[in-house]
């Protein structure tokens, strides 16, 4: 199975990294002001092609798991969250299906449901069946 190819080198502009930083402070509730060291950060982060939509999806998973207690809130630390191969991880991590989507290879087939009365019935008539058999053998 092949890995998924990194994503696009893109074009960023000031608006793009402005609105990105807006967006994050907007859902962190933190007022950070957006110097040249955090813009540079941003470009690099949205340079990889990575969405504003990536972004609200790796801080509201975040959110979710500090709230769990299963990680730091460091975690939403602007430094930390914008090292691209951190960012990456945490936003793939957000999209894992615990569990295999069903199919329908593996889904055993709808039986009908029967009447308690059947039910009774067939296995009466089980049992009658092994007493003959289990009589045939002695």
């Amino acid at each position: 199975m092949s890995e998924p190819a990194p994503p696009a080198f893109c074009p960023v502009d000031a608006v793009a990294i402005g609105q990105a930083h807006q967006l994050y402070c907007q859902l962190t509730g933190q007022t950070l002001r957006l110097a040249f060291d955090r813009e540079r950060m941003w470009y690099e982060l949205l340079r990889l092609g990575y969405s504003l939509q990536e972004l609200r999806t790796v801080i509201t998973y975040l959110q979710r798991e500090i709230r769990a207690q299963r990680r730091n809130v460091g975690a939403l630390k602007l430094s930390n969250l914008l090292q691209p191969d951190r960012f990456e991880e945490d936003l793939q991590i957000s999209r894992v299906r615990l569990r295999p989507p069903p199919s329908a290879q593996s889904a055993p087939p709808a039986t009908p449901a029967r009447p308690p009365l059947d039910s009774q019935r067939g296995r009466q008539q089980a049992l009658e069946c092994l007493r003959q058999i289990k009589a045939a053998l002695r």
